[in-house]
């Protein structure tokens, strides 16, 4: 049994296939769905997507967004949503240094103090996912 998973943002479709398992950011918590999964619409929070399928894992850096879910089919609508095998690790880290390099400012607007910690929660979100992968590649489960 399989699910079709659709990933989407804003600016592209950035997932379609058939999975066995989704796990997702919820925003109070990871969210697990199987195929047959009772219909469902929700908010999304920051954080890892998992894609279980076959014997490998593939990772997702998800931002914010909606999941529906159907009993055949899974659709996230994300503000962002990073294949971690797309994550460009250094530019990451540079967002990231750039982030921690406005909050220590000794003067911050308030919105953008806002902006700063959005942006550097994206970061190390991103950096979490992409090193994931450098140090495991696709999971393989046996």
């Amino acid at each position: 049994m399989s699910l079709l998973l659709e990933i989407v943002t804003p600016e592209k479709l950035a997932y379609r296939d058939q999975v066995d398992e989704v796990v997702v950011p919820g925003i109070d918590g990871q969210l697990g769905i199987l195929p047959h999964h009772a219909p469902l619409l929700t908010v999304l929070g920051v954080g890892e997507l998992r894609i279980r399928k076959g014997p490998e894992d593939e990772y997702f850096a998800i931002v914010g967004g909606f999941l529906q879910v159907r009993p055949d089919k899974v659709v996230v609508m994300a503000e962002t949503a990073d294949m971690a095998s797309e994550i460009d690790l250094e530019r990451a880290q540079q967002a990231r240094r750039d982030a921690e390099a406005a909050l220590s400012s000794a003067y911050v607007e308030p919105a953008d103090m806002a902006n700063a910690r959005a942006a550097l929660e994206r970061a190390l979100l991103r950096i979490r996912v992409a090193e994931r992968r450098h140090h495991e590649g696709p999971r393989h489960r046996a």
